[in-house]
C-alpha cells in the first residue's frame, strides 16, 4: 500500500477498534478544543476519518502546518464517544503517536474552500482544478464517468464490436465544423488536422472487412462552447456496423444504452426499449426543434387561421403558432420574464394571453383575441384557465420561437413536465439538403456521408427538376434525451455512383470528391458493404445521468467558454525556433485605430 498505508480513510469500522494503523491523505481541517485536544479530519482518494490528538505535543505537530498538505498518520483506532453517522468511519476514530509530513501546502489561504469549490468562479474553479478536483462531491463525477466508459465498453463487446483505435493526426476534410490544424515540419507548407470524428476512418474498416467496430473516441472541433458542449474536446461512443441497416443501429445502442442510464442515472425511469422514432418535419412542427424534450406534455398548435387576421400587426399574414396549458399558475413578473428570455434566445418577440376562470380572454394581447374569442376558443379548444403563449412569423420561425417558449413553459409547470426521468426519442427522416443561409445556395444539410431515402432514384429526379431537392430526407439519426441531442448517425452513401451524385446537386463534380474525399472514395471503388453506425456523445452522456446542467462539470480538466485551459495556460505562445522548425510565421491581425 502507498506509504505503508495499512487502510484507507474510508475503510475502518467498530470492529477495527484497538488496532494499530496507518492512514495517508490530505490534512482537511482541525478543530481545536485545547491546547492538548483538537479533532482533526484527514480526507484521501476514499473518504475521511477523524483524528484525535491528545497531547500537546501531537497539537503542535497538526497545528504547525497548512491544512491541504498531505500527512502520513499513526495510530490506534478506538470506538468514538460521540459518533456521526454521516460519515461511512463515524463510528471510530485514530489517536495519533506519529505524523509526518509528506507534501507540505505551502500557502495559509486556499483559493477557495475544498469542500465548497463549487461556489466559486468558474475561472478559478478551472485554474486550481486540481483543488477543486479534491472536493468529493466534484470528484465522483470523474469516478463515475469512469464507471460508465467502462461499461460502455464492456457491453459494446458483448455485442460483438472490436474496438480499434484510429488515427488523431490525419487530413483535412469538410465536416461541419473547422479544424484544428497542425503544421508539418517535413512537409512545408501542409498541415495535418485532428480528426472532427472518425468518420472516414470507421467507414474505411468497413470497406477493410472488419465487421462491427468501436471506440470511445476523442473529437476536436474548433467551436464555440455552449453549456452542454465543450469547445475543443470531446469524446464519442463512435461505433459503425457492416452490412447493416438504420434498424440495426438503433436496435444496438438501445441495448448499451438502456442498462448504462437504468444504472448510473440520477432518474430511475427510462424510456424503455424501443424508442420512439419521430420523423424530422413531425418534430419541427409539433415540437419547434429537432431536440424535443418529450418530459413536457403539450405540443405546439397551429393558430393561423383563428389568429393571423385579427388586426394586430405582428401577425397579419403571418404563420401563427401556439402553446396552450392549463394550470398555469405563473405570476406577472414570471410571464414577462418567459417572454423576454424567449427573445434573448431567438431574438424574436412573442405574446400572450389567458383565459379566466370565467371563460374571459385576459393579460397580454387579450384585446385583440377577444373580438374572436369564439374561433380561438374552438381552434385551440381552450378551457377556464387556460395560458396561450404565441409566436408568429414565417413559418420556421414561428416554429422556433414557439419551440423556446414550450421549453421554457415546461419549465415553470410541475403539471405538465415530469422532470425525474430520462425520456429518449430517435429523430428520423432528417433532410438531405437545406438552403445555406450564407450562400444562398443548396447544401448538404447533415452528413454528405449519407444515403439518400431513394438512392440514386430521387437523385435523378432532382437533377431533372422533377423533385424538389430539399424534400429529399435520408437515413440519417439522432437520439434525443430529455431534450439534448445525444447521439448522431446514418445509413452511408456506400455506393461511388449514388455518392458523386448527391454531391453533384451541391455543385461539387466528380473530380472535386475524389480529391476532397480520396481514400474513401477509391475504398468504395473496391466494394463495399453496406454499413451504418452513430456515435453517442460521452461528455453529454455523464452530464445526463449526473443532472448536472454544465458538460464542464463531468470534465477531468476542461476549457473555458473562451476555449481556452486557464490552468495550464493554453493556447500559449512558442518560440521561434519551434515556428521556423515548421515554416510558420505569424502575422498578427492589425489593431483598429
Amino acid at each position: 500500500m502507498t506509504q505503508s498505508r495499512t487502510h484507507n480513510c474510508n475503510e475502518l469500522r467498530i470492529e477495527n477498534a484497538g488496532e494499530r494503523v496507518t492512514l495517508v491523505g490530505w490534512y482537511e481541517n482541525i478543530r481545536r478544543v485545547s491546547k492538548n485536544l483538537g479533532f482533526v479530519v484527514l480526507r484521501d482518494f476514499y473518504g475521511t476519518t477523524q483524528i484525535v490528538p491528545e497531547t500537546e505535543e501531537m497539537m503542535e505537530k497538526f497545528l504547525s502546518v497548512n491544512c491541504e498538505s498531505t500527512l502520513l498518520v499513526e495510530g490506534v483506532v478506538r470506538e468514538r464517544s460521540s459518533k456521526n453517522s454521516k460519515m461511512a468511519t463515524g463510528d471510530i476514530e485514530v489517536v495519533p503517536d506519529r505524523v509526518e509530513v509528506l507534501g507540505k501546502c505551502i500557502y495559509n489561504e486556499l483559493p477557495f474552500e475544498i469542500n465548497r469549490s463549487r461556489e466559486a468562479d468558474e475561472n478559478t474553479r478551472l485554474k486550481y482544478r486540481y483543488l477543486d478536483l479534491r472536493n468529493p462531491e466534484v470528484k465522483n463525477k470523474i469516478v463515475l464517468r469512469s464507471k460508465v466508459v467502462s461499461e460502455l465498453r464492456s457491453l459494446m463487446t458483448n455485442e460483438g464490436f472490436l474496438e480499434i483505435t484510429t488515427p488523431i493526426l490525419t487530413a483535412s476534410s469538410p465536416e461541419g465544423a473547422r479544424d484544428y490544424i497542425v503544421p508539418s515540419r517535413k512537409f512545408p507548407g501542409k498541415f495535418y488536422a485532428l480528426p472532427q470524428a472518425p468518420q472516414q476512418f470507421k467507414q474505411l474498416l468497413m470497406t477493410s472487412g472488419f465487421d462491427r467496430y468501436f471506440q470511445v473516441a476523442p473529437c476536436f472541433r474548433d467551436e464555440d462552447a455552449r453549456g452542454d458542449r465543450t469547445p475543443g474536446e470531446f469524446y464519442q461512443l463512435d461505433m459503425e456496423m457492416a452490412f447493416a441497416s438504420q434498424d440495426d443501429v438503433l436496435g444496438v445502442l438501445e441495448k448499451v444504452l438502456v442498462p448504462v442510464f437504468e444504472k448510473y442515472g440520477i432518474y430511475k425511469r427510462i424510456s424503455p426499449a424501443p424508442f420512439k422514432r419521430i420523423p424530422f418535419r413531425e418534430a419541427i412542427e409539433k415540437y419547434g426543434t429537432d431536440k424535443p424534450d418529450l418530459r413536457i406534455d403539450f405540443c405546439i398548435q397551429d393558430a393561423t387561421e383563428a389568429l393571423s387576421d385579427i388586426g394586430f400587426e405582428p401577425f397579419n399574414g403571418q404563420s401563427v403558432k401556439a402553446c396552450v396549458v392549463t394550470d398555469f399558475n405563473a405570476t406577472r413578473k414570471q410571464i414577462d420574464q418567459l417572454i423576454a428570455d424567449v427573445e434573448v434566445q431567438t431574438a424574436e418577440k412573442t405574446y400572450w394571453f389567458r383565459m379566466d376562470e370565467q371563460g374571459e380572454i385576459v393579460g397580454g394581447i387579450a384585446k385583440f383575441v377577444q373580438p374572436v374569442k369564439e374561433k380561438v376558443v374552438a381552434a385551440l379548444d381552450l378551457k377556464p384557465g387556460c395560458f396561450v403563449g404565441v409566436a408568429a412569423g414565417k413559418e420556421a420561425v414561428a416554429l422556433k420561437a414557439a419551440g423556446v417558449m414550450r421549453s421554457k413553459i415546461g419549465v415553470l409547470c410541475p403539471n405538465h413536465m415530469d422532470k425525474e426521468q430520462y425520456q429518449m426519442c430517435w429523430i428520423v427522416d432528417f433532410p438531405m439538403y437545406e438552403m445555406g443561409e450564407e450562400s444562398g445556395e443548396l447544401e448538404f444539410c447533415h452528413n454528405p456521408f449519407s444515403m439518400p431515402n431513394g438512392g440514386m432514384d430521387i437523385l435523378l429526379k432532382a437533377e431533372k427538376g422533377e423533385v424538389d431537392p430539399l424534400s429529399i430526407t435520408a437515413f440519417q439519426y439522432d437520439l434525443v434525451i430529455n431534450g439534448y441531442e445525444s447521439a448522431s448517425g446514418a445509413v452511408r452513401n456506400h455506393d461511388p455512383e449514388i455518392m458523386i451524385k448527391a454531391f453533384n446537386l451541391v455543385g461539387l463534380g466528380e473530380n472535386e470528391v475524389k480529391s476532397k474525399f480520396p481514400a474513401m472514395y477509391n475504398a468504395f471503388c473496391y466494394g463495399a458493404p453496406p454499413h451504418a453506425g452513430a456515435a453517442p456523445g460521452v461528455d453529454r452522456m455523464i452530464m445526463l445521468l449526473t443532472g448536472e446542467e454544465s458538460i464542464r462539470e463531468v470534465i477531468c480538466f476542461p476549457m473555458n467558454k473562451n476555449a481556452a485551459d486557464v490552468m495550464m495556460d493554453a493556447p500559449s505562445t512558442v518560440d521561434q525556433k519551434q515556428l521556423d522548425d515548421v515554416h510558420i510565421a505569424i502575422a498578427m491581425p492589425k489593431e483598429d485605430k
